[in-house]
């Protein structure tokens, strides 16, 4: 037995020399060409050499050892792991399909975005009817453990891909919420997620619109339901972005463009000049309807933009509870092979030139409080139509007061 091990490990080093010799002569003929064509030093590519020789040697279960494709993915995503920013992340092919469907609307999991802070992976926020908000997960819920799996200091892209699946599977969701003792765990039925943009209602005289995310389709569903309210003879709007964890920055701008007209929306600061941008809403789209934006610790990154934007130009007040604080911009690089990866090319600021990254917006109206589908017993909610009156009431003719 030793003789066997004895001969297989002679056989690596063996191998791991000859791979040395091979890099030492071309480094030989051209080291400095070798130093700007390889990602890593003559050394370092060594190492990852034996590494991948050993574990093709002794690991136990030779059946299950990875293919080229699958080692390269792995030795990427290790790099740009290495940044140690949640949002900074390798995705692979199918990760890349999958997420296109999600910014389309429609894919198959339990209907929650999560996001990384502090090694920690949180609820940002579950979707309005899916299976997470109905099983009663809330944002700021720390995900400790799926199913088997515990995900303490696992990458957010692996925790998303634990939770999702084949429709009409079972996932058992493990986590730590801030006043409990105890873990909670929730068993949640996986279903085909259609995530619908907007839904609006009328509340006697004022128009209540629920903006679930920023997908490509929610500018155009937003400005339907703004419609309708001047159809209904609405006299405000009470936007609710709560439980929104944004999208994409193009869309924001759009929305914000819907209440906002031509002014400033977000200003870019990146660390290359290049990313450094500030972006302005259109000219001539904007409703003249009075304006309460409803917040709280599940609005995030658009959600914030568009929140921010509206609080400097006083615009209409924030009621609800402090934001979430995801204040940075992802670009997306596509690698070959049809993978990808996202970096942080830059953090925002509002108008005023707040920085919102890991500090959140404060409402002017602090109210506790979690939504409900039952609006009179929602109590964010009612504050919020009772800021909208007030405002209508201020605005009124001094006969009508």
């Amino acid at each position: 037995m030793f003789k066997r091990f004895r001969d297989v490990t002679l056989g690596v080093f063996i191998g791991v020399f000859m791979v040395t010799a091979i890099i030492a002569a071309g480094a030989s003929d051209s080291t400095s060409e070798w130093s700007r064509l390889l990602p890593f030093s003559q050394r370092n590519l060594m190492t990852m050499r034996q590494a991948r020789n050993n574990l093709e040697a002794f690991f136990v279960d030779e059946d299950k050892l990875p293919d080229e494709q699958k080692y390269f993915h792995g030795s990427l995503k290790g790099m740009i792991d290495a940044v140690e920013d949640p949002y900074t992340r390798f995705v692979d092919p199918e990760q890349l399909r999958n997420e296109g469907a999600e910014m389309e609307g429609e894919y198959g999991g339990v209907g929650m975005y999560i996001g990384g802070r502090d090694g920690k992976v949180l609820v940002i926020s579950p979707i309005e009817d899916t299976p997470a908000a109905n099983a009663g997960l809330k944002p700021l819920d720390e995900i400790v453990k799926i199913d088997d799996t515990v995900v303490i200091g696992m990458n957010q892209s692996d925790v998303a891909n634990l939770l999702k699946g084949v429709p009409d599977t079972d996932v058992t969701v493990w986590i730590r919420r801030a006043g409990e003792d105890e873990l909670l765990s929730f068993l949640i039925t996986r279903e085909i997620i259609n995530i619908k943009t907007v839904r609006s209602e009328m509340i006697d005289n004022i128009s209540y619109i629920k903006l679930n995310n920023f997908h490509l389709k929610t500018a155009a569903e937003l400005r339907d339901a703004i419609d309708l309210a001047v159809e209904s003879n609405a006299e405000g709007i009470v936007l609710d972005v709560r439980n929104n964890p944004g999208g994409l920055l193009n869309v924001a701008v759009d929305v914000a463009s819907l209440f906002i007209d031509g002014d400033i929306v977000v200003s870019l600061r990146g660390r290359e000049v290049r990313f450094d941008d500030s972006l302005y809403a259109d000219r001539g789209r904007a409703t003249d309807l009075p304006l309460v934006v409803l917040i709280n610790e599940g609005s995030a990154s658009s959600s914030e933009i568009l929140a921010g934007a509206v609080q400097d130009h006083n615009r209409g007040p924030l009621v609800g509870t402090k934001s979430y604080g995801k204040g940075s911009v992802q670009s997306l690089f596509p690698l070959p092979e049809r993978a990808g990866m996202y970096i942080t090319i830059a953090r925002y600021a509002t108008p005023s030139g707040k920085i919102i990254d890991n500090e959140g917006l404060f409402p002017d109206y602090e109210v506790e409080g979690e939504p409900t589908m039952v609006t009179s017993e929602d109590v964010q909610l009612q504050k919020a139509i009772g800021v909208m009156n007030d405002v209508l009431l201020a605005d009124a003719p001094k006969e009508l007061r």
